[in-house]
């Protein structure tokens, strides 16, 4: 037989206390006495009670969805900063409603008002294309992670940081010329911190290097045409010399590896790699890459802590307004592998 579901009338009989203290258990615990608290879960366990997910939305308007967009899945470190972001539902229980941008702003803001119409309570946005001004505007907390933050909390890596680590291994292996693949990024996005720590690592050490200046595909036939082309360059302009490359992340130091063994059937002894992220594809590629690692993992549990609590905030009677965004910074982690040969 079918077992009838367990009321909130059912639970205040069983523990003589009203349905309004019951009801203030789940919407309101701390109003309760820690004594009372544990009365009604030990009963909630003894009647064998399931939660109704739907009537305690309608019940206090509060979905326990966090939106979040991306801006592609092409880029593994998107994707392995959406798997570490939903790997937080263990720890804090909010569901996930997850958007990939598509650089359009009336797309973007159409997903943005399609995710407040199903009462989110806050926001996790990695997508470049909209301003931190404007989602700001939006009244909900907001964390952005890796682009413009003016307005918003946000988590971001040591970019600067992560690219005089990438610099100084190259470095390290003896590099005749250090190159940088990269297009020219606006000042306000945290990762135009990686030509600005490539540049003045190499002027400080005096060490012959080019900013290649190349706006890279999310396309992998498109990116591999560009690379391609780029090696051509690099061989005619620096035959013979030690050439360490350090790409703007993970997925295209993949593809220039991809690239270079298809041409020679292994990375040429005068290439060395360096990319950024510590993605999975990192350390899958055929040769394992060196890499920046940005602690994805970290970057993730950073950035749900700050949500959460400036949700928490907000679900108080009179929440504290802050008075500026709240913005960390990860360091990042350098991690050798078999495209530089020398670790130091």
């Amino acid at each position: 037989m079918k077992k009838k579901k367990v009321t909130f009338e059912d639970i205040a009989k069983y523990t003589n206390f009203s349905k309004t203290t019951i009801s203030r258990y789940f919407n309101n615990p701390d109003s309760l006495t820690l004594e009372n608290q544990e009365i009604i879960a030990r009963a909630l366990k003894e009647l064998n009670y399931q939660e109704n997910k739907v009537g305690r939305i309608l019940a206090s308007g509060k979905t326990e969805f966090v939106g979040i967009i991306i801006p592609d899945l092409y880029f593994h470190y998107y994707s392995e900063m959406l798997n570490q972001l939903l790997a937080t539902y263990e720890t804090y229980g909010y569901k996930f409603l997850v958007f990939a941008g598509s650089s359009h702003p009336d797309v973007e803001r159409r997903y943005i008002r399609e995710l407040l119409a199903y009462n989110i309570e806050g926001m996790i946005v990695l997508s470049h294309t909209i301003s931190s001004e404007e989602l700001a505007s939006y009244g909900i907390p907001i964390v952005t992670i890796e682009r413009e933050d003016r307005c918003t909390c946000s988590v971001n890596t040591d970019n600067y940081m992560g690219a005089v680590q990438a610099c100084s291994l190259l470095y390290r292996n003896k590099c005749d010329v250090l190159i940088h693949i990269n297009g020219d990024i606006a000042p306000e996005i945290p990762s135009r911190a990686r030509i600005n720590g490539f540049l003045d690592f190499c002027r400080e050490h005096q060490i012959a290097h080019e900013w290649v200046l190349k706006d890279l595909s999310i396309d992998y036939e498109e990116t591999s045409k560009i690379l391609l082309e780029v090696v051509d360059y690099l061989n005619q302009k620096y035959p013979e010399r030690k050439k360490g490359i350090f790409m703007p992340n993970d997925t295209h130091a993949n593809v220039l590896l991809n690239v270079l063994v298809r041409k020679y059937g292994t990375l040429p002894p005068d290439y060395r790699i360096i990319g950024f992220d510590n993605s999975p594809i990192s350390r899958e590629a055929i040769i394992p890459t060196s890499t920046v690692g940005q602690q994805i993992e970290t970057i993730a549990a950073s950035a749900m802590e700050l949500l959460v609590s400036r949700m928490n905030e907000q679900k108080k009677r009179k929440p504290s307004p802050l008075s500026e965004p709240i913005h960390r910074v990860i360091s990042p982690v350098l991690i050798p592998r078999e495209t530089c040969d020398f670790a130091g």
